[in-house]
């Protein structure tokens, strides 16, 4: 199943359970809600976008694949998508806000820095972010906004690009925190008491290349010659450490620069080729309709409506 087959699907799930999930709001990317019992459920359920969860009162514990997990005032639960929940538990006072976002739109937020945002969850594992009572104040804020205009704009032209824009400042919020929380974080085994694994230093690396190659269409072979490992093995650390092979992050990110130069640039098709590693603009146009169904040209005219 693709990544939009399994957003649809949890997006076909919450609608036909409204009498347990209240949606606020809903689109191709992104899903609002303001009640958990969704999740509740006798058997695990596996989460199909990334998951946020802001706890503004109150606990949650659940187990996340497998794992124990609390959730307790002025606290975030991030999860990337394929996690199981299972074991849900609420206290009387719970209060919260969700947001479940796909991986496109993350990568459209945050563009380069969405290396933060992978290191974070995939390689330091911080599904779980405290932050302080201002910030949280600050997120509340932006999710009170974002509410607003929901419920107010809906003959609004540009109520998808408003909502998107507040959402984009509030997740730049809370990758801040999240990059300020890492750098006090261990990451080689000079002076640190708990460094970080082989493995996952060596997927830290990837990530952070990955995220500054403007070219980043370029074979898997490419990036392990730069790290020195065979591209055999710098697949299986992917997987292991994010279930995702290193061809799959590759085109997602090569995917989401396409979209981006296509739709918020006026370079022309030859150069976007270049930018990005093609050797080709037939190559890259061959590439575009596959992907997107439909050549470079066609695909702009339609992202910019």
């Amino acid at each position: 199943m693709t990544e939009e087959e399994r957003k649809l699907q949890m997006i076909a799930e919450a609608r036909d359970a409204k009498a347990d999930v209240s949606i606020d709001y809903s689109d191709d990317d992104i899903i609002m809600i303001d009640n958990v019992r969704l999740l509740n459920k006798p058997n695990s359920t596996r989460l199909q976008m990334n998951a946020l969860i802001f706890c503004q009162s109150g606990r949650m514990q659940m187990d996340l694949n497998g794992s124990p997990i609390t959730l307790g005032r002025n606290q975030l639960l991030v999860c990337p998508p394929n996690t199981s929940v299972s074991n849900l538990m609420l206290s009387p006072d719970f209060d919260f806000y969700a947001l479940f976002l796909t991986n496109r739109i993350l990568l459209s937020f945050l563009r380069e820095k969405y290396s933060v945002w992978t290191e974070g969850l995939y390689v330091h594992q911080m599904l779980v972010v405290s932050v302080s009572a201002e910030d949280m104040e600050l997120l509340t804020l932006f999710y009170h906004q974002l509410d607003a205009v929901i419920k107010t704009h809906k003959d609004n032209p540009y109520r998808t690009e408003i909502i998107q824009s507040l959402l984009r400042a509030g997740i730049l919020e809370l990758c801040g925190s999240m990059k300020q929380t890492m750098s006090l974080m261990p990451t080689s085994d000079e002076g640190r008491d708990h460094p970080l694994s082989t493995t996952k230093n060596l997927f830290r690396k990837f990530l952070n290349m990955l995220g500054s190659t403007q070219a980043k269409h370029k074979p898997v072979e490419y990036y392990s010659r730069e790290l020195c490992v065979t591209a055999k093995y710098l697949s299986a650390v992917c997987k292991k450490c994010s279930g995702k092979t290193a061809n799959e992050w590759i085109k997602e990110q090569v995917m989401e620069d396409i979209r981006y130069y296509l739709r918020s640039t006026d370079m022309s098709v030859k150069q976007i080729s270049h930018l990005l590693g093609f050797p080709n603009t037939s190559f890259f146009g061959k590439y575009v309709k596959e992907h997107f169904g439909m050549p470079p040209v066609q695909f702009r005219r339609e992202e910019q409506g």
